[in-house]
């Protein structure tokens, strides 16, 4: 185990990366990977012995937040308190990255089977390693955004005495649901938000029709010389589940088309749309993201775009161009140059059906562990009715439903996790 430190304004920072196995059901006969974190302690409390606050990212495939000073702004709140922990999750950021590289060596099967030790359950094998080699077996307190309030279901599941509670924003997973039933929410939330988008900007269905009907009848190139395809602009309909992502939108179509040619997609709008369709910073959030749904016997099968296909195939017309959410599609590890390498094994990970199951819904149904949780009314990935099912079938869960943010809210605004702690000092109460 390595460690480097530094003070970075009030916070004092320690570096450290362990070594783990790459499978966890046979650790003797694994291979090692490495799994990286960051401590970050108020430097006037350092000496302190603070309870551990673990941050579980969203993603899949997302690495923690570099710590800035303010920033994120939960973070300037939590250090009030707690000692904090930023992992950065096996596969991510500097705990042995997957990229493409790497992917290119594997054939189809080897690649499938390396994925797998990469969804929660194995997550949650590592935390136990840095908690009990590292901090002496203290529990942690957890704070899981989005996917990471999945992997804190896991925990729940599996090693609840390790914990001492747990903060959830945006993460109650929909703990019995199939990836389809999933989708067949989600894209319903995405078709809400893409008419609140249209009556929240008037002129923008016009614009969004006119960009589709230009990039079907041409072929239009990016800057990095991929082609920028009808089914690639639709995807930017993920930027409406978050806080500011409907605005983010429509500045980026105000400037599609050149002054002096209404017809032509501007360099600058080409640009701005290759940066948000390239996955080149988080390449496992395509590959893992219907992995995270599959449990037990049954295939996710290409979940997304089998509903995609139910409900006529969002091909869009000369007067509405439809949009898409975070659903991952077959079709993108072969127009995304990045993703080509991982197609075979992402192809093998959406047949497989032998599933290690991520929860136990007996243990849930018996938790004793605070949860406190920010739900979020509007959530578009993740989906009110199933949140609330899942704090129906987990015990010790207490929700705060709000509609005020989206799914991103912990990071936009400070309230989000002022409102969670001030639960649990009620739970603990």
């Amino acid at each position: 185990m390595s460690a480097k430190q530094f003070q970075l304004s009030d916070m004092l920072i320690s570096e450290h990366q362990v070594s783990v196995p790459l499978d966890w059901r046979h650790p003797e006969q694994s291979p090692t990977i490495e799994v990286y974190y960051r401590e970050v302690v108020n430097a006037a409390r350092a000496g302190e012995n603070l309870p551990l606050l673990l941050f579980l990212q969203g993603g899949p495939g997302g690495k923690a937040p570099r710590p800035q000073p303010g920033n994120p702004c939960w973070l300037t709140q939590a250090l009030e308190t707690y000692r904090v922990i930023l992992l950065d999750q096996r596969g991510t950021g500097r705990s042995s990255r997957i990229d493409a590289a790497l992917m290119a060596q594997k054939t189809a099967e080897q690649g499938r089977d390396y994925l797998l030790n990469f969804r929660a359950d194995s997550i949650v094998k590592d935390c136990e390693y840095i908690r009990k080699c590292r901090y002496q077996s203290q529990q942690f307190y957890t704070l899981g955004q989005s996917y990471g309030g999945f992997i804190t279901l896991s925990y729940l599941s599996y090693a609840p005495q390790a914990l001492a509670g747990c903060f959830v924003a945006g993460g109650l997973a929909g703990i019995d649901a199939s990836a389809e039933q999933i989708y067949q929410l989600t894209y319903q939330s995405v078709w809400d938000k893409t008419e609140l988008f249209y009556q929240r900007y008037p002129d923008a269905r016009a614009r969004l029709a006119q960009i589709g009907e230009c990039l079907a009848n041409e072929n239009v190139y990016m800057p990095d010389g991929e082609r920028l395809t009808p089914e690639r602009f639709q995807s930017l309909g993920i930027l409406f589940g978050t806080g500011g992502g409907m605005q983010t939108l429509y500045y980026l179509i105000d400037e599609a088309f050149l002054e002096h040619d209404r017809q032509a997609l501007s360099d600058t709008f080409l640009a701005q749309v290759m940066m948000l369709v390239n996955y080149w910073d988080n390449p496992l959030y395509a590959v893992m993201q219907e992995s995270i749904y599959g449990q037990g016997q049954q295939a996710t099968n290409w979940a997304a775009q089998r509903v995609r296909g139910q409900l006529g195939g969002l091909k869009g017309n000369a007067e509405s161009l439809p949009l898409t959410g975070e659903m991952i599609y077959p079709w993108m590890f072969e127009q995304v140059g990045y993703l080509k390498p991982f197609a075979l094994a992402a192809d093998s990970l959406a047949s497989f059906n032998d599933y290690s199951p991520l929860y136990d819904l007996t243990r849930l149904a018996a938790n004793e562990v605070p949860v406190v949780a920010a739900v979020y009314a509007n959530d578009m990935y993740v989906p009110l009715s199933l949140s609330k099912r899942t704090a129906q079938l987990t015990a010790n869960v207490q929700t705060w439903v709000t509609d005020k943010f989206e799914h991103d809210g912990i990071r936009q605004s400070a309230e989000v996790f002022d409102k969670l702690s001030t639960m649990m000092n009620e739970f603990s109460a």
